[in-house]
């Protein structure tokens, strides 16, 4: 839909070379928005004036369900959120439920959390790095991302029986145990994904026109993204190095030896396009060190710590972050004693990331715009939770 707003202010050298001012519609129906997200795009010509996003169309009320259910029946409700990281929705939410009750977590279930957590990682990042080539007009790099992401979902099967919603992450622990079948399957993915991540880099990473695309695009600086509460590879894409892995370890990261990347400007401004999808490429080789370091060291024991038949919290109030693949995921939870949660309010990264896009979408050209959004790396699910 196209309609006519205002004739431009500017002066005109003559009535034939006057511009007008349109309002374009970009969604919610469209490949570009990465799901039912609408872009009102204000254009002069091929130039971006003002885009203002409109979300809400894929409305989940996750939270007022999570507040009509029993602690353990929300679990699964929160797979629906970021559904290209489902693994790290229900640790977020079960590491907040255990802090306000109190409950201890074996080591074993906490080393299997970060496993799943880490592969989980990797498999959207490889999401990430396919569409984000779809968006600027390359095919083949959506179809390598798949092809190993297809062996990630293949374990998360034989873990949880689901490829995509897996309600594996359970209160006190996790759901089943990791089996020598499992693990071989997890070092023979791990030798798989370190074989291609450089044909990925071959293809796209160092392809002309992508750099073309990307670099010097959609700048955000450091103070810029803390600003606007950037997280994930967003903020580190403005080379800013906070990772709450590293920051404020949680479920035994402190373990382990992992660097945390962050732009650097290597092919244009500090903040750029490719920033932000460099450091989830490197991320990628990051998770395969925890998850091989994981692998190494797991402890023997309890895959599930004692919680009660019938969970009811104490009264209080808990706020707990995770690094979720797209930036810091936190549940703050109410409890006024009962066996569902009085509060339940969810902070999800790709809401608060989406919200630089009427800054930084400005002035910009259209096709600009496509790889600005791309590069925030949104999830609608999470966005209207």
């Amino acid at each position: 839909m196209i309609h006519k707003e205002a004739q431009s202010s500017e002066p005109i050298l003559h009535d034939s070379l006057q511009s007008e001012e349109l309002l374009v519609n970009m969604g919610p129906q469209h490949p570009s928005t990465h799901g039912v997200l609408r872009l009102v795009v204000r254009t002069d010509g091929e130039m971006v004036r003002e885009t203002v996003p409109y979300i809400g169309y894929l409305h989940r009320c996750f939270e007022k369900i999570t507040e009509s259910v029993t602690y353990a029946q929300g679990v699964p409700y929160t797979d629906r959120l970021d559904y290209l990281a489902s693994m790290n929705n229900a640790l977020a939410f079960c590491l907040g439920v255990e802090k306000l009750g109190g409950f201890a977590v074996p080591e074993r279930a906490a080393w299997l959390r970060v496993i799943v957590a880490e592969l989980n990682r990797i498999a959207s990042h490889l999401i990430s790095f396919g569409t984000y080539a779809l968006d600027l007009g390359a095919f083949t790099p959506f179809l390598y991302g798949f092809r190993e992401r297809e062996a990630i979902l293949s374990i998360f099967e034989k873990l949880s029986g689901g490829r995509l919603l897996y309600h594996y992450p359970r209160i006190g622990g996790v759901r089943a145990d990791l089996t020598p079948e499992v693990a071989g399957d997890i070092r023979r993915f791990l030798v798989q994904m370190r074989k291609a991540w450089p044909e990925y880099n071959e293809l796209l990473s160092e392809n002309a026109i992508f750099v073309k695309r990307t670099a010097n695009v959609g700048v955000i600086s450091g103070a810029r993204a803390i600003a606007y509460g950037l997280t994930g590879p967003c903020l580190r894409g403005s080379g800013v190095r906070f990772d709450l892995r590293k920051n404020k370890p949680y479920s035994a990261y402190e373990r382990f030896d992992f660097s945390v990347p962050v732009g650097a400007g290597i092919k244009g401004a500090v903040g750029d396009c490719w920033d932000r999808y460099w450091v989830r490429m490197v991320e990628i080789m990051e998770s395969c060190k925890i998850v091989e370091q994981a692998l190494d060291g797991l402890p023997k024991g309890e895959i599930r710590g004692k919680t009660p038949r019938v969970l009811k919290l104490p009264k209080g109030q808990v706020y707990v972050p995770c690094e979720n693949p797209r930036g810091e995921l936190g549940f703050y939870i109410i409890s006024d004693g009962k066996t569902e949660p009085l509060r339940c309010k969810a902070r999800g990264p790709s809401f608060c990331n989406l919200s630089i896009t009427s800054e930084v979408c400005r002035d910009v050209l259209i096709a600009d715009v496509v790889a600005i959004l791309g590069s925030i790396d949104i999830v609608l699910g999470e966005v209207d939770r």
